[in-house]
């Protein structure tokens, strides 16, 4: 993995140059992890993805050994850091794509500035409505670990423990506040909602919802993995996301796909 650079904002980037000269090599993505996470369980998707585009992966800030920041950000205040880092970067017209709590970044931040963001990617988004409480949530996440494959748990573990509890505890409260499912309504940009076809965390009823509520939204379920899609299944998911890219959304919101499973 190329080295990071480290922004003004904090945020540590990785990436930036499609590995392929391709006729779409213009194309911008944007990768931003959940809670707790960091770059190196996206890192199979940008693999993935860098063949034909451009992709940045963020680190952002108090993640994935990233400085923490003297407070607790908001998901609105994470966002607006978030943008001031692509407006470093001279990105706009990115698509963002977003897992877990990084949906939530995702959604806020392509509302705040839609120059920058022209489709936004959901990947297993929080917080279900029958997981918004900590206990809840813990619930749903230890369900998660228990079917996810070893790396993946071994990837995710180590960055926990760099994050560490204070600063997770700190950043579910506005996890678990935020009313994405309200603020999809609002989108300008169109959405894809994508889940593993077992994800205890992310829904399908929940996610359906959110589809239903976007302007102009769509669902993929990748079956047989879990939470961590992108990082068990980086093949299936980038090939959805690249057809979510190239296609025209005019068929029905709530009509979910299926990707095949593969890594």
């Amino acid at each position: 993995m190329r080295p990071f650079r480290t922004l003004t904002t904090g945020i540590r980037v990785f990436g930036g140059a499609a590995r392929l000269k391709a006729s779409d090599s213009s194309r911008q993505f944007v990768l931003v992890h959940g809670i707790g996470t960091s770059h190196r369980y996206m890192s199979r998707l940008r693999t993935e993805l860098e063949l034909d585009s451009t992709v940045y992966s963020l680190d952002l800030p108090g993640f994935g050994g990233a400085a923490k920041p003297g407070f607790s950000p908001s998901v609105r205040e994470m966002a607006l850091i978030m943008a001031a880092s692509l407006d470093e970067l001279a990105v706009r017209d990115a698509v963002l794509v977003g897992h877990s709590m990084g949906a939530q970044w995702a959604v806020e931040l392509a509302l705040l500035r839609p120059d920058l963001v022209s489709r936004v990617v959901a990947i297993g988004p929080v917080t279900d409505v029958a997981h918004r409480t900590l206990l809840a949530q813990a619930r749903a996440l230890t369900v998660d670990i228990l079917g996810e494959p070893p790396l993946t748990n071994a990837v995710v573990f180590i960055d926990y423990l760099r994050c560490g509890s204070r600063y997770y505890l700190a950043q579910s409260k506005p996890m678990l506040s935020y009313p994405i499912d309200e603020r999809v309504a609002s989108l300008a940009q169109p959405l894809l909602v994508m889940r593993g076809g077992n994800d205890p965390i992310a829904g399908d009823d929940w996610c359906r919802v959110l589809v239903s509520r976007a302007p102009n939204g769509c669902l993929v379920t990748v079956p047989r993995n879990r939470h961590v899609v992108q990082f068990t299944a980086p093949k299936a998911v980038a090939g959805a996301i690249r057809s979510f890219v190239a296609e025209e959304l005019g068929r029905p919101a709530a009509r979910p796909a299926r990707a095949r499973a593969s890594a």
